[in-house]
């Protein structure tokens, strides 16, 4: 087949934006000359890669393997440029930082702060749900670096730890226990739980907080957002247990509060994480470094106002 990268990377944007439309709205290109490149690529592979249904597309069988290996060969590239750069000593090109949803509420004001030292450096952030879909987005080597709690034990990788991620059980204001300290678990079970889905990190966490002390919570809801959740919470619709990165806006308006409960707040760690035989940009290892050196400071004071006890 003789098919380009250019092509390849025409044929990745459609499969991931379901649309030709936005794929040349991500891609500065117009939308017939996205559509002229698919087609190029059809033709060269002999078989329709897409199903489309008016304005929309979806893959078809054929395209759904073909995309495991446009995204290796895409990922190869970047990791062959990667290395050229390296040896250069150029900080520069597209640097691409996938991360939980937990991570976005603080990762952010981080890249801002790198990139004003680093303003050569393209910078794309990949929010995805939970731990499950970023493991798979690194799988698939559609990220340079991670920034994530439990790394992934499935996957070869280099993870280090830099900052503290505490965790909290959450109430609305005026809830009973909002006025008792020194709470137990057991003091927990007249209530609802509204939990995160299974496979999050911060579902992790609550069960295995939950499992030492031998508890079992009444799950009344699953939700996949900590946005929901918490508006959940201020309805009254239950407690929650959320990452205190997340609830910090809330807690400064009085909208959420923190129970003091024993053994918490729940500590685990941030980590950045990379594949472990993916050479590293020059820009990727300035940002490696960047997060390893000033993220525990940054977040410290973040949290610092935020942890102190019930009254």
């Amino acid at each position: 087949m003789n098919i380009t990268f250019r092509q390849l990377r025409v044929f990745t944007e459609v499969a991931q934006h379901g649309s030709m439309a936005r794929a040349a709205e991500a891609l500065h290109l117009t939308p017939p000359a996205v559509s002229m490149q698919i087609k190029e690529v059809e033709a060269q592979v002999g078989l329709p890669l897409f199903d489309r249904q008016g304005r929309a597309v979806a893959l078809s069988t054929a395209g759904e393997y073909f995309l495991v290996h446009a995204r290796k060969l895409l990922a190869t590239l970047k990791e062959a440029d990667d290395a050229m750069a390296r040896l250069k000593r150029v900080e520069r090109g597209l640097l691409t930082i996938g991360m939980v949803s937990t991570a976005k509420y603080f990762v952010p004001h981080l890249m801002a702060r790198f990139h004003a030292d680093h303003p050569g450096v393209d910078v794309r952030l990949r929010v995805v749900g939970n731990r499950e879909q970023l493991v798979a987005l690194m799988q698939a080597g559609e990220a340079d670096l991670s920034i994530m709690g439990r790394p992934p034990r499935e996957l070869a990788t280099r993870a280090e730890s830099f900052a503290a991620h505490p965790l909290v059980f959450i109430a609305p204001p005026g809830h009973p226990l909002t006025q008792r300290s020194g709470l137990q678990v057991a003091q927990l079970a007249p209530y609802d739980f509204i939990a995160r889905e299974h496979g999050s990190g911060t579902r992790n966490a609550m069960e295995t907080f939950f499992a030492e002390h031998r508890y079992t919570p009444r799950i009344a809801m699953e939700m996949s957002s900590n946005e929901t959740i918490k508006q959940a919470v201020i309805a009254g619709l239950g407690l929650s247990f959320l990452s205190m990165h997340t609830i910090g806006l809330e807690l400064r308006s009085g909208l959420l509060q923190v129970l003091d409960i024993a053994g918490a707040p729940v500590m685990r760690t941030w980590n950045v994480v990379h594949l472990g035989g993916k050479v590293l940009s020059p820009a990727a290892e300035a940002f490696r470094y960047y997060v390893i050196e000033e993220g525990s400071g940054f977040l410290q004071a973040h949290d610092a106002p935020l942890l102190r006890p019930v009254t």
